[in-house]
């Protein structure tokens, strides 16, 4: 027995060794971190595969039973169902006929009560301006539509000012050497506006009341001091305003525009404020019925902020409900990439330059200045009243360059879409484009050719518009909001020509409405409405020989507003092979009188196949 193994059993350990043993190691922070990173990593990659692996509805196919489906194609205008499948439409028609013919496909009845239409688009907007403006106090002309509901406008100059020195008031507990910007002015209703109006409401911090044409500023003496703005400015500016002793009025437009942006872009382009203004933007157009947008002038304001505008708020058509194309606008492009803008906007195209939203083959282009401020170019005797009397307006490319300008895009196959408000700018406008159409090295010899605005078309000019093949994206606007005080300011000849588009589409030239939002609201059944009543806010009609139809005005936001984007071959119309974009409304808008468009109940948007 000497030679038996020692017992193993532990017996001679201590209770308080065992239980020192059986206590469980705690993981160190690392440890720990590693865990949770594992578990986030686990997560993301399940979700990413749930994503690739679940149904996708579009792939289902579904016939949409509708009362009435109003489609704008001509051998088929009328139906009450379509099939759709992977985003588009397969078949539109009879209900029973199209059961008949796709027998499994899904049967979609909820809009059985409801009618469909092509989906509305607004071919003009500016998504990081709206976002911008929305987000400021306002002290607007007349009321104004926002994402935050209705803001009533201030019809006279005591009101406007009453109001400027609520906004100054509350605010009067924030930093001095922090700038407050108000939006909405506008002089043919407020009346002058100097920096000694504004001194007198504030002269302790920098005020700048931005006009609602967005083209022009007024500042009080402290905000011409922080932005640098001197007398000596008015000699490389022509947006410097001296009055007739050479002093500063207070005024900063156009030209000029630049300098101020460049000392207040840190002030306005506020990330947190911006984002909840884009979103309110979002909204409006989802509940609008808007499914397409065009932001006209990418890189305008500042192409950084409109990339982390258009990101931040993780736009996607599934997402956000709608469709985003980006316009590159000329002088922005010329600015950051000089003699590569041509080729960087072609990269962009190819995808070999990323974009936050597509952008589509076409570039921004400034005849002259704004309907709004009165700096649109008109032709003798130039302007009869308001703030620009006696002058004749703004060219932003004169004449004799425009042509020129153009021609490098033109050249690459590119489309142009440009600014053009005033009578004499149409006519510098129509100039170019006759020396680009006749150029007989241009590969684009049917570009598309879209002016802008559109302000005042003169009947001969309307003629020549058709007769170069030009197409017209008209503010939607002018007529309802200056058609009246207008009259006056332009005289009756060129104030009956404003927005002339009944005699346009009798011509033929595709003629379309967008909002210029902010500068107003993307709502296409008001804008449509206007055009048909041509009703004027103080009352009565302009120029009734130019009401829209409402075919014509229904056309306006559909149709001919998807060849402004070059896109009518894949939205715009209900037909099989387009995309399956749909506006949903409680009531035909083919049957509704004209005055009830506004207020057609919108129930909801249909993109790509997907409920919104």
């Amino acid at each position: 027995m000497a030679n038996a193994a020692p017992e193993r059993s532990g017996t001679s350990e201590t209770p308080e060794a065992k239980q020192k043993q059986s206590k469980p190691r705690k993981p160190g922070m690392l440890r720990i971190f590693g865990r949770m990173l594992l578990g986030v990593i686990a997560v993301i990659v399940a979700y990413t595969a749930w994503q690739y692996i679940k149904p996708d509805p579009r792939d289902t196919e579904t016939l949409i039973h509708a009362k009435g489906v109003i489609t704008l194609d001509k051998t088929l205008p009328n139906a009450e169902a379509i099939v759709m499948q992977h985003g588009m439409i397969k078949a539109v028609g009879a209900f029973d006929e199209l059961a008949a013919t796709y027998p499994n496909a899904k049967i979609d009845d909820r809009y059985k009560d409801a009618y469909l239409a092509p989906g509305f688009i607004d071919p003009h907007v500016h998504m990081l301006l709206s976002a911008l403006q929305y987000s400021l106090p306002m002290a607007p002309p007349w009321d104004l539509e926002t994402p935050n509901g209705l803001v009533r406008g201030l019809s006279n100059r005591d009101s406007f000012l009453g109001r400027i020195q609520e906004i100054a008031d509350a605010h009067s507990a924030d930093d001095k050497d922090t700038p407050l910007v108000i939006y909405g002015f506008h002089d043919l209703v407020h009346g002058d506006l100097t920096h000694s109006d504004l001194d007198a409401i504030t002269s302790e911090r920098p005020l700048f009341v931005w006009h609602y044409s967005s083209h022009d500023f007024y500042l009080n003496k402290k905000a011409l001091e922080w932005a640098g703005i001197t007398p000596d400015l008015h000699n490389k500016f022509e947006g410097v305003v001296l009055d007739a002793n050479g002093a500063l009025t207070g005024r900063v437009f156009e030209d000029a525009l630049p300098l101020l942006f460049e000392k207040l872009q840190s002030h306005l382009f506020a990330p947190l404020k911006i984002r909840e203004s884009m979103l309110g933007v979002s909204d409006m157009l989802r509940r609008s019925g808007v499914t397409t947008v065009a932001d006209l002038g990418y890189g305008i304001l500042n192409r950084s902020a409109e990339d982390l505008n258009i990101t931040v708020n993780w736009w996607s058509v599934d997402h956000s409900g709608y469709r985003l194309y980006l316009v590159p606008e000329h002088r922005a492009f010329t600015r950051e990439f000089g003699d590569d803008r041509v080729g960087t906007i072609k990269a962009m195209l190819a995808g070999d330059i990323s974009t936050p939203a597509p952008i589509l083959s076409q570039v921004k282009f400034f005849t002259d200045a704004a309907f709004y401020s009165q700096t649109m170019r008109l032709s003798e005797p130039g302007y009869l009243g308001g703030q620009s009397k006696g002058t004749l307006g703004h060219w932003v490319i004169t004449p004799d360059r425009l042509a020129d300008t153009i021609k490098p895009y033109w050249d690459a196959g590119l489309g142009v879409r440009i600014h053009s408000n005033g009578d004499a700018a149409q006519a510098a406008t129509l100039d170019a484009l006759e020396i680009l159409r006749a150029s007989p090295t241009a590969p684009n010899p049917n570009g598309r050719f879209i002016i802008e605005h559109a302000g005042i078309v003169m009947p001969d000019q309307v003629e020549r518009a058709a007769n170069l093949q030009a197409g017209i994206s008209a503010a939607s606007h002018y007529v309802h909001y200056l058609g009246g005080v207008y009259q006056d300011i332009l005289g009756s000849e060129r104030g009956q020509s404003i927005s002339p588009l009944k005699s346009l589409m009798k011509l033929g030239v595709p003629t379309t409405l967008h909002s210029d939002a902010p500068l107003a609201p993307p709502l296409p059944l008001k804008a449509a409405s206007v055009h048909m009543l041509r009703s004027m806010r103080e009352g009565g009609v302009l120029n009734a020989g130019e009401q829209l139809s409402r075919a014509e005005a229904l056309r306006a936001i559909t149709v001919d507003a998807a060849y402004a984007l070059g896109l009518e071959g894949e939205i715009g119309m209900i037909k099989p092979g387009m995309r399956a974009d749909f506006t949903i409304l409680g009531a035909n808008p083919m049957t509704a009188a004209p005055k009830d468009w506004p207020d057609i109940e919108i129930i909801g948007t249909i993109v790509d196949g997907i409920e919104h």
